[in-house]
């Protein structure tokens, strides 16, 4: 085995509540800030702009081929899309028994891969399993997984032919294979992870995944087997993280601890540019 290598990060904003959900797209990083219940942006001089402002909290981005905006409202359990009337729900998540929905990656058809919690985790519920939905661009919804230990961050690799995705609760990066339906065939482990829960992800160049991991103030890049050749230490936890940039090699990662207004924007530049999505 390699050894790893350790890097550090540089803070391109602070003074949020949770960050999540980061997303490179039209050259500038969008996020969510899911306690302050709003979606934004941020360039690379650190200019943000607010895009929109809720009542209760978002999670998943992603994009329809004309651009518009979907996204998770995770306490409504709906999939929105921002329309230029404003904000539309596309499809409810409540009748697949979701108790909180939560991250998604979207297709380049417009399809959204939704996950959620199985159970009240905030509430100190026992685990239970739950269930990986798929949106059509129409709102038209069905299961596509069942039996996951949360889906949480999840990737579609450049060929659209598979579907990684983050099982939180069983610490291990799970693939599909796509159908031309959208549905999902040929489950298997991609990566079994031992003591690091898998949040936000996201794909490099060379098919290594980059994971942010809760509770280990750290993000890590692992190899499909589960080899880890990379290590970045932040000084509160990662939830998520995005490669993006110009040239697709700066490594964002979302951060934050139970303190009010301690999240953060990270950043920090690596060698493998990004593909794939989100």
């Amino acid at each position: 085995m390699s050894k790893k290598l350790t890097l550090r990060t540089k803070v391109l904003l602070e003074g949020l509540k949770f960050p999540e959900s980061p997303r490179w797209h039209d050259d500038i990083l969008w996020f969510v800030d899911m306690e302050g219940c709003k979606v934004m942006t941020i360039d690379l001089n650190g200019n943000t702009e607010i895009i929109l402002q809720r009542s209760s909290r978002v999670s998943g981005l992603g994009w329809l081929p004309d651009n518009r905006l979907l996204i998770v409202a995770m306490d409504d359990n709906c999939l929105l899309r921002l329309d230029p009337n404003g904000v539309n729900v596309i499809a409810d998540l409540n009748k697949f028994n979701f108790v909180l929905s939560n991250d998604m990656v979207v297709d380049k058809k417009g399809r959204a891969y939704v996950g959620s919690f199985g159970f009240n985790y905030m509430e100190g519920e026992p685990f239970a399993p739950t269930r990986l939905v798929l949106v059509e661009p129409d709102g038209t919804a069905r299961v596509v997984a069942e039996d996951m230990a949360f889906p949480n961050g999840a990737v579609i690799t450049p060929d659209s032919k598979t579907l990684i995705v983050a099982e939180t609760f069983a610490a291990k990066l799970t693939a599909f294979d796509i159908l031309d339906d959208g549905s999902l065939t040929n489950r298997r482990v991609w990566a079994r992870l031992r003591s690091l829960p898998p949040d936000g992800i996201c794909l490099d160049a060379d098919g290594g995944i980059w994971l942010a991991a809760p509770g280990r103030g750290r993000a890590v890049r692992v190899l499909e087997g589960g080899e880890i050749t990379h290590i970045v230490k932040v000084e509160n936890d990662a939830y998520a993280c995005m490669l993006g940039g110009l040239d697709r090699k700066t490594l964002f990662v979302a951060t934050s601890k139970h303190t009010r207004d301690a999240g953060r924007i990270e950043f920090v530049e690596v060698d493998v540019p990004g593909v794939g999505l989100p």
